[in-house]
């Protein structure tokens, strides 16, 4: 709801890569009655976004960066969506960031958490504050309980902590956010592949007779990075992973609350309802994530 402080409030600009999560941070933002401006990342965006305030630029575009700031005055930066991890020859490096080209190959060299903090550094040294997207967006976190009607037996809690343990310990690796967890044995774990096709694995692996496992058993559990900045790579769940776990052949999905972003709440536990998928957001507290 707008209020005279945030009526006149500069936009907020938000970076938007691929997926529906640019549109769900949009919409919120709007609901407060603040605007937006956004950076539409080429090759990433949906060109339906179009209808708000943007730019198309690059992910090297500093120079519209620096423009579009003193044009629109804003202070605030989100990065959301899907973006392929690019080779620094896809950056489309323009003057600006020619002069941090050294400084831009470094944060190349390690996972996405060094990559992603290494590029708010950069933009930030612009005078510009980078947001999580949960920061302006509250209302995408995942909630804590349980939100389906189907519950997690108490073997498959066992396996959604083991799950959780397990990402714990991976994360100063910078690894994925996410692993499938059968009979406290980890069926498989994400990498640089991501969620869908490490779900898309298990599902072969089912379908070849190389992983034997009844009717509707293991849990996908994601969680946040030990030590991660949070304003950059939040956990994010959709309904593509209903349908892909319910594909892999898994009982339910296990998240951390107000540690994972879903698009619209109510519609993914009505698809994990229809289903017959469980749904449980458990407090950091109980994840040992920190």
């Amino acid at each position: 709801m707008a209020t005279p402080e945030t009526a006149s409030a500069p936009p907020i600009a938000i970076a938007c890569g691929g997926g529906k999560f640019p549109e769900a941070v949009i919409a919120s933002v709007l609901r407060q009655g603040r605007t937006v401006f956004l950076f539409l990342l080429e090759g990433f965006a949906d060109p339906a976004l179009e209808r708000y305030p943007h730019v198309w630029a690059k992910l090297g575009s500093l120079s519209k960066l620096a423009n579009a700031q003193r044009e629109h005055g804003f202070k605030e930066l989100v990065l959301i969506g899907d973006v392929i991890r690019p080779r620094i020859s896809q950056i489309g490096f323009d003057w600006r960031s020619l002069l941090l080209l050294p400084r831009a190959a470094g944060i190349f060299l390690g996972g996405d958490d060094r990559l992603l903090k290494g590029a708010g550094e950069i933009f930030e040294s612009y005078g510009v504050k980078l947001r999580g997207a949960h920061e302006v967006a509250p209302d995408i976190l995942m909630p804590e309980g349980l939100l389906t009607r189907t519950k997690p037996s108490a073997d498959e809690m066992e396996d959604i902590r083991f799950g959780f343990r397990l990402l714990h310990a991976t994360g100063p690796f910078d690894v994925g956010q996410a692993a499938v967890i059968a009979k406290r044995r980890a069926v498989a774990i994400e990498a640089s592949e991501g969620t869908s096709a490490m779900l898309a694995r298990v599902a072969d692996m089912r379908a070849n007779g190389r992983l034997r496992l009844g009717s509707r058993e293991g849990v996908l559990v994601k969680a946040p990075k030990r030590n991660q900045d949070r304003r950059f790579d939040l956990p994010a769940i959709g309904l593509n992973s209903i349908a892909e776990a319910k594909t892999a052949g898994l009982a339910g999905i296990a998240l951390e609350a107000g540690g994972s972003i879903v698009t619209d709440v109510e519609e993914f536990a009505a698809a994990a309802n229809h289903a017959g998928l469980f749904v449980i957001a458990l407090p950091a507290s109980e994840t040992g994530v920190p």
